[in-house]
């Protein structure tokens, strides 16, 4: 295993790309999807006792969702886990609105291999590919007699792994594209603005110094050299701090 951690990385690419952009989740999903997943050692969880209420998900798919989420992005001395920062939340609320159903994504086929180039070519909406994934995953562990919750970190990687490398079907999704869609939509759930659901308590913003999606910098125009540092702001927190998270804001594919 690399001894690089897995926050490590994740603090050094979200500093680097939501510095210029409050929103460019595509972007660093696709900056952060060839390394994140490639952890040192596990680290304890401090998961706060506040559960996120899932409508998307099932029991079972829940259990895997999180433990894999959290192996993405585990817990660690210098920031929250993705338990914690609620980014299966994210997830859920994504998968389970317009955008998750397909609400803009062209469904009329012809549903053949593609090339790179091409992006996304199979017949199944966000949600479908979850749900579908999910089932035969679970099919699968229940196979080998451990669930993934049950795991050691160590196996629940070698899982990951599995799934990424490819080669496997999953119901007619391959395992590697559903490997690289739960992937960027951790890291989008983990760095995204908190309106989306996920960067709960925007406890991301705060490990990477990024201070939100302000309107205007009006009162920092003449402070030239000055380093910017101010408590980090979502778009749909009100005047009381309290942010209003809505599931129809489509996420991205």
């Amino acid at each position: 295993m690399d001894k690089l951690s897995r926050r490590s990385f994740v603090k050094s690419v979200g500093a680097a790309t939501l510095a210029p952009a409050a929103l460019g989740l595509p972007a660093l999903a696709a900056a952060a999807e060839q390394a994140v997943h490639k952890a040192s050692t596990p680290a304890a969880s401090s998961v706060a006792a506040e559960k996120p209420l899932y409508l998307f998900f099932n029991a079972e798919e829940v259990v895997f969702i999180e433990a894999a989420c959290e192996r993405l992005i585990p817990a660690d001395a210098t920031g929250p886990g993705a338990l914690e920062a609620w980014v299966p939340n994210y997830l859920d609320k994504q998968l389970g609105a317009a955008w998750g159903s397909g609400e803009r994504l062209y469904r009329s086929g012809p549903w053949q291999a593609g090339t790179p180039s091409q992006g996304y070519q199979l017949p199944f909406t966000p949600g479908e590919l979850f749900h579908t994934a999910l089932r035969a995953i679970n099919a699968d562990l229940k196979l080998q007699g451990t669930p993934f919750g049950e795991m050691t970190a160590d196996a629940q990687d070698a899982y990951l792994k599995s799934l990424e490398k490819g080669g496997k079907d999953l119901d007619g999704v391959p395992a590697a594209v559903f490997f690289d869609m739960l992937l960027k939509m951790t890291v989008e759930g983990y760095f995204s603005d908190p309106v989306y659901g996920g960067n709960k308590d925007m406890a991301a913003w705060k490990m990477i110094g990024f201070p939100g999606a302000y309107a205007n910098y009006y009162e920092a125009i003449d402070k030239h050299g000055v380093k910017f540092e101010r408590a980090p702001m979502s778009l749909a927190q009100n005047g009381h701090g309290h942010v209003h998270v809505d599931p129809n804001i489509p996420a991205s594919l």
